[in-house]
């Protein structure tokens, strides 16, 4: 694991301190006890945190001068600025009431800058339009390119996307885990603890009752996803509730899919106004067939949204979601396809790729 922050101290209570909350945000921190210990190491990692305890020895020691080094005090201290200032510190935090900092500033040590991710979200019109088949399929779709590809389900009550890809026994984090979390989230945590196949994870439901999950648990595990994965596909439900409203608003794109029928097209109607309130760019997706004859173009003119594309729901589907074998059933067919075409017109790249670039 590459060193993420270095502590230079001489205190042991306080090296202990910011080991645990470096262990907290899933950092590789090290201690050094003394700047000559301190200098193979000094330019390595991206966090440097000096007690106030070794500052002045820091600054007599003619270290580097480089960024990322702060200041750490175990309570007030009226010259921690003089200290930083010399010891060549931007910031300046106090135990213990800037933890929250501090895992925050561990877990971003970790990992590389950036938020490279494309946020989608799908949206069924009704109960059983197939959302979250569309969603799933996306996903699928999107790992098979080799893009890392995270699909969370926001339907506390929808059954579990897990479900459609055989993946409800297999063990890794669900939202059950992340529902009180707070703080900045490892990304290299999030990618190596969900459950998935091949590049795609999944985030969903313990099976049960639900449990709530606070808004701020929510925008630090999109925020994560942002950083760590190529392509972030949600599954909103009708009623987003609070996890569904932070992934709309994050969304680059909301899909709203309408079966070719008048009340559902109908019931879309004022789902997109309600949509509008909280994405950026809503576009119409139509499943068909059409029993009254009702025509994509003619749902996108009743609905006033751009028409993203449309396709048959494949017979083969209901079969393979009972089945848990969704991605067998995603590999080719009407589906397949659109959710290839939808890929290609959002011209995603693997970050590996961008970093190459």
């Amino acid at each position: 694991m590459n060193l993420a922050a270095l502590i230079v101290t001489g205190d042991p209570a306080l090296a202990d301190g910011l080991l645990r909350l470096a262990a907290a945000a899933d950092a590789h921190a090290e201690v050094a006890y003394g700047a000559d210990e301190a200098r193979p190491a000094w330019t390595w990692p991206s966090l440097i945190l000096v007690g106030a305890d070794i500052a002045e020895d820091v600054a007599a020691a003619g270290l580097q001068r480089r960024p990322g080094v702060v200041l750490v005090t175990g309570g007030p201290a009226p010259d921690a600025y003089r200290l930083a200032v010399e010891a060549g510190a931007q910031d300046v935090v106090a135990l213990p009431d800037h933890e929250d900092w501090l895992i925050d500033a561990f877990a971003a040590a970790c990992e590389p800058e950036g938020g490279w991710a494309t946020a989608l979200c799908v949206v069924g019109a009704r109960g059983g339009a197939g959302a979250s088949v569309l969603a799933t399929a996306l996903g699928l779709g999107a790992a098979g390119q080799g893009l890392r590809t995270l699909l969370v389900d926001a339907d506390p009550f929808g059954g579990g996307v897990d479900l459609l890809l055989g993946l409800e026994a297999h063990e890794g984090v669900r939202w059950h885990d992340l529902a009180e979390r707070r703080g900045r989230l490892s990304t290299a945590t999030l990618r190596e603890t969900l459950p998935g196949t091949g590049d795609l994870s999944v985030l969903s439901w313990r099976r049960g009752e639900p449990v709530p999950v606070s808004e701020e648990a929510v925008r630090s595990l999109l925020d994560a996803a942002a950083r760590g994965f190529d392509l972030v596909v949600v599954d909103v439900p009708r009623h987003p509730g609070d996890i569904g409203r932070e992934a709309l608003r994050a969304a680059a794109v909301t899909f709203l899919l309408v079966p070719a029928e008048v009340r559902a097209t109908v019931a879309a109607d004022g789902l997109a106004t309600a949509l509008r309130r909280d994405t950026a760019d809503l576009r119409l997706v139509v499943q068909g067939p059409a029993p009254g004859g009702i025509t994509p173009d003619a749902v996108a003119g009743v609905l006033g949204l751009p028409l993203a594309g449309s396709f048959d729901r494949d017979r083969r589907l209901p079969t393979a979601i009972d089945s848990g074998d969704l991605e067998r059933a995603c590999r080719r067919g009407p589906l397949a396809d659109f959710c290839a075409t939808v890929l290609a017109d959002l011209a995603l790249q693997p970050y590996a790729y961008r970093e190459a670039a």
